[in-house]
C-alpha cells in the first residue's frame, strides 16, 4: 500500500488550502488551538466527532478529512466501479437467474465474507451476485424470500462502501436497500435498511439527524407487531446504532436510554446471534457500551471494562466486531497514555481483522499518534504503519 496521508494530515492541508488559521478553525470546532495543534501533528487522533465538527466548519465531507488509504490503480479501484455500476443498474441486471442452490450457497458466502472482514474477496463476488438475486427476485415477484435475497446483498454491499470510504456508493446502496426491503413485507429486512441508512447518517457526522432515522425506524418496528428472535435482533440493533449516534452527539440521556433497553433485549441473547447482517446479544451491546464510554470521554472506564474481554472476547462475535472491539480498546488505551496496551490491543486487531485495520480511520489515526510519538524504531509498529499506508 502507498503512504496516504491519515485525518490530522489532511485537516492541516485543507485549513491551510483554505486561509484558515489554527486558531479560528478551533473556535469554530469547539476544541482548544492546542488540541488542534496535537491533531495535526499527530500526537493526538481525530476522532469521529472532532472530523464531524471540523468537516463542518471546512464546508468539507467527513470522507474528505479521513481520505482515500487506496491510491492509483488498482483491483480495488477496478471492482468498485463494477459495484457502482451493478448498483446503478438495480432495475436492469444483466446477469441471468442461477439455480436457486448455488445462489443461496453465495448469498450465504457473502454475509460470510462480510462479518470475516474479507474485503476484497467480497468485492469480487458482490456485482454478480446483486444481479443474479435481483434478476431472481424480477422473474418471481410476490416472493418474498427473493427479495429478502437481494436486501441482504445490498446489505453487504453497503458494509464494503461504508468502510471502503466511498460515501456516495454507501448512500446510492441504502436506496437501493430500502427499495428491495420494501419488496420483502418482512419489517425485520426493513429495519435492517434503517441501520444502515441511519449509518449513512453517523458517516456524515450528520449524529442528531441519524438518531432521528433510528428512531423513526424504531417507531415503525414496534407497531408492526410480532415477536421472537429475529425481531428482538433488529430492534437491539437499532438501538445499539443509537447509542453510537447519540454518544458522538454527546447526549449522555440518549446514549444511555438507547443502552438500556438494548440490555434488556440482549438478555435473552447470551450468544451473540446474526441476522439480516446485524450482529445482536449481550457481548456485542458490551462493545458497544465501551465504545460510548470512550465517545462520552471516559476511556478510563472504557480502559477497565475491557480488560476480561481482550483474549476472551464474547462467543459468536465475528472478526468484524471482534476486531473492532480491540480497535477501541487501543483507543481507550492511548487516551489513558499505556501506550504499550495500545499497541498490544492493535496488534490484536491486525491479527482478528487485518484488512478492517489496515483502512479503519481510528486504528490509522491511533498508529498515526504511536507513530510519531518517538516509538519509530519499533519494529511491529513500522509493520503496522506500512500495513496501513502511513509510512512506505
Amino acid at each position: 500500500m502507498e503512504s496516504t496521508p491519515a485525518a490530522g494530515e489532511n485537516i492541516a492541508v485543507l485549513r491551510k488550502a483554505r486561509g484558515v488559521g489554527q486558531a479560528k478553525l478551533a473556535r469554530q470546532a469547539q476544541i482548544s488551538m492546542s488540541y488542534l495543534t496535537k491533531i495535526e501533528t499527530g500526537l493526538r487522533p481525530a476522532t469521529p466527532p472532532v472530523v464531524a465538527a471540523i468537516a463542518n466548519a471546512l464546508h468539507v465531507t467527513t470522507a474528505r478529512i479521513y481520505g482515500q488509504p487506496f491510491l492509483g490503480p488498482s483491483e480495488q479501484a477496478d471492482l468498485l466501479n463494477e459495484l457502482r455500476g451493478a448498483v446503478r443498474r438495480h432495475t436492469l441486471p444483466k446477469e441471468d437467474q442461477p439455480d436457486p442452490d448455488a445462489l443461496a450457497a453465495d448469498a450465504q458466502k457473502a454475509a460470510r465474507l462480510r462479518a470475516d472482514t474479507q474485503y476484497l474477496e467480497l468485492l469480487r463476488m458482490l456485482p454478480k451476485l446483486l444481479g443474479q438475486a435481483t434478476a431472481t427476485a424480477m422473474a418471481n415477484r410476490g416472493e418474498a424470500g427473493a427479495w429478502a435475497q437481494v436486501s441482504d446483498a445490498y446489505g453487504c454491499a453497503y458494509a464494503l462502501a461504508h468502510r471502503l470510504a466511498q460515501p456516495d456508493l454507501a448512500d446510492m446502496i441504502v436506496s437501493r436497500q430500502t427499495w428491495a426491503a420494501q419488496q420483502t413485507w418482512n419489517p425485520e429486512a426493513e429495519a435492517a435498511a434503517a441501520w444502515n441508512e441511519a449509518g449513512t447518517y453517523q458517516s456524515a457526522g450528520q449524529y442528531d439527524d441519524g438518531l432521528s432515522i433510528v428512531e423513526r425506524a424504531i417507531s415503525q418496528f414496534e407497531s408492526a407487531g410480532g415477536n421472537g428472535a429475529d425481531k428482538a435482533i433488529a430492534l437491539g440493533s437499532l438501538h445499539l446504532r443509537g447509542v453510537v449516534l447519540a454518544s458522538r452527539h454527546k447526549d449522555k440521556h440518549a446514549t444511555t436510554d438507547h443502552l438500556r433497553r438494548a440490555k434488556a433485549l440482549a438478555q435473552d441473547f447470551p450468544r451473540d446471534l446474526l441476522r439480516h447482517n446485524l450482529t445482536f446479544g449481550a457481548g456485542n451491546t458490551a462493545l458497544y457500551e465501551l465504545a460510548a464510554y470512550i465517545e462520552l470521554g471516559q476511556p478510563d472506564k472504557a480502559a477497565e471494562m475491557s480488560r476480561p474481554l481482550m483474549g476472551n472476547p464474547p462467543i459468536g462475535l465475528k472478526p468484524n466486531r471482534v476486531g473492532r472491539l480491540y480497535i477501541d480498546v487501543a483507543r481507550a488505551r492511548l487516551a489513558t497514555k499505556d501506550l504499550q496496551g495500545t499497541e498490544d490491543a492493535l496488534k490484536e486487531a491486525f491479527a482478528v481483522s487485518p484488512q478492517m485495520t489496515e483502512i479503519h480511520p481510528m486504528s490509522r489515526e491511533v498508529l498515526r499518534v504511536l507513530f510519531v510519538m518517538h516509538q519509530r524504531s519499533r519494529p511491529d509498529l513500522m509493520a503496522m504503519a506500512k500495513r496501513s499506508g502511513l509510512t512506505s
